[in-house]
């Protein structure tokens, strides 16, 4: 009995260091994956704690950098109301019912000596003595687009571009500046 007794110690010894190395590799395994995740945690905490710092910065130096190129001087605007214009259109009939406003260009520079006016004066008052001319151009012009010309941006930027160069045209004291869309519909 004694021997069978000396014979199952050994062997417990063995099972013992077996599974004693088994748990030490499964704890240091546990550990190790613990200190991957607190390390890539700490590193994302502290990239978004950086780049919230360096926003604030970013956005004073911003606002304590003075501007090198002001805005430009408004001209003077002239206001052409409500219209509405039939549009081409093979499927439907189809309108557009529009407002704008047109900023002439700022020439202080001209002087009418007779009346002491200023090429602002000088081009607002052309521009109001000539609204029926502007306003004709501008109904023509309108006219004569399709309905899918005025669907998008691009169309619509084209249009303004030809407004403008046709104003142009026809004033001579002032020039178009920008022309605003402030009522635009398409239907």
């Amino acid at each position: 009995m004694a021997d069978k007794k000396d014979a199952n110690k050994p062997e417990d010894t063995s099972t013992d260091q077996g599974s004693k190395k088994k748990k030490l590799i499964i704890i240091g395994g546990a550990a190790l994956l613990l200190i991957i995740i607190l390390g890539v945690t700490a590193f994302f905490l502290l990239k978004k704690s950086n780049s919230s710092k360096e926003t604030p910065e970013k956005s004073e130096a911003a606002v304590q950098v003075p501007s090198l190129n002001p805005p430009a001087a408004i001209g003077p605007m002239i206001e052409i109301k409500e219209f509405i214009v039939n549009i081409i259109s093979e499927v439907d009939r189809h309108y557009v019912k529009a407002s704008l406003t047109i900023e002439l260009v700022n020439n202080p520079t001209v002087v009418d000596n007779n009346t002491k006016a200023t090429g602002n004066d000088l081009a607002k008052e052309e521009a109001t003595q000539r609204m029926a001319q502007i306003r004709d151009s501008i109904l023509l012009l309108i006219g004569n687009k399709t309905y899918e010309e005025l669907q998008d941006l691009q169309g619509k930027k084209q249009l303004k571009a030809e407004l403008a160069s046709k104003i142009n045209s026809i004033l001579r004291n002032g020039q178009v500046k920008e022309i605003y869309f402030t009522d635009f519909v398409v239907q």
